[in-house]
C-alpha cells in the first residue's frame, strides 16, 4: 500500500511594501499635469442685508424700464424682439444715457432655467461693461481721467450718477402639449 503525501502547495508571496508608494506617487504624478479648467462666476457687490424686511411696491414708468430675456433656445429678446448679445452693450449704454429718470431706471433681466450659462454668462458681461463705459466716459469729461485713476468720492460720485439697477428674475418655461 503506497501512501501519497500531499504536498503542501505554497501561494507565492507578493512584496507589497512599494505599492502605496507607487501610488501616492502615481497619484501626485497625476495631479501635477492634469490641466484643470477655472470656473467663470460672476463678480457682484450685494446690498447689505437690512433688518427690517418691507416690502414696498413702487410705482415704474414703463419709459425708465429695459426688459430683456434670455429663452430657453439662448434667444435675446429686448423689449419683446429678437436682439443680438454683441449689441446689447450699445443697447443698454443707449438706454441707460438716454432714460428720462437716470437715476430711477431698471433694467429686468428674465433668464429660463434651460438657458445655457456661458449664454447668461457674456449676457451679464455685457451689461457690466456698458455700466462701466458709461461711469468710465463721464470720468474722462468731468474728471480729465480715468474710473480706476479716480478718488474715492469721485468714484462714488460717478457710481451714483449712473447707478446700477437690475432686477433678475428666472423662469421655468411650461412646455406645450
Amino acid at each position: 500500500m503506497i501512501l501519497f503525501r500531499h504536498r503542501k502547495r505554497q501561494i507565492p508571496e507578493l512584496n507589497a511594501t512599494s505599492t502605496a508608494d507607487i501610488s501616492f506617487m502615481l497619484l501626485i504624478f497625476f495631479l501635477v499635469t492634469t490641466s484643470m479648467d477655472a470656473d467663470k462666476g460672476l463678480e457682484r457687490e450685494l446690498p447689505p442685508m437690512d433688518s427690517k424686511k418691507e416690502e414696498t411696491v413702487a410705482d415704474v414708468n414703463k419709459s425708465n424700464v429695459l426688459k430683456l430675456r434670455l429663452t430657453a433656445d439662448n434667444l435675446l429678446l429686448v423689449d419683446d424682439s429678437v436682439a443680438d448679445l454683441k449689441c446689447l452693450k450699445q443697447t443698454a449704454m443707449a438706454f441707460v444715457a438716454h432714460c428720462p429718470d437716470r437715476k430711477r431706471h431698471i433694467i429686468t433681466v428674465d433668464v429660463d432655467r434651460k438657458a445655457n450659462y456661458d449664454t447668461y454668462y457674456y449676457m451679464q458681461n455685457e451689461l457690466m461693461a456698458a455700466y462701466r463705459a458709461l461711469r468710465e466716459n463721464r470720468a474722462n469729461r468731468l474728471y480729465r481721467q480715468s474710473f480706476e485713476q479716480c478718488s474715492n468720492e469721485q468714484q462714488q460720485a460717478l457710481k451714483a450718477y449712473y447707478p446700477q439697477r437690475i432686477a433678475e428674475a428666472y423662469r421655468q418655461e411650461r412646455e406645450e402639449p
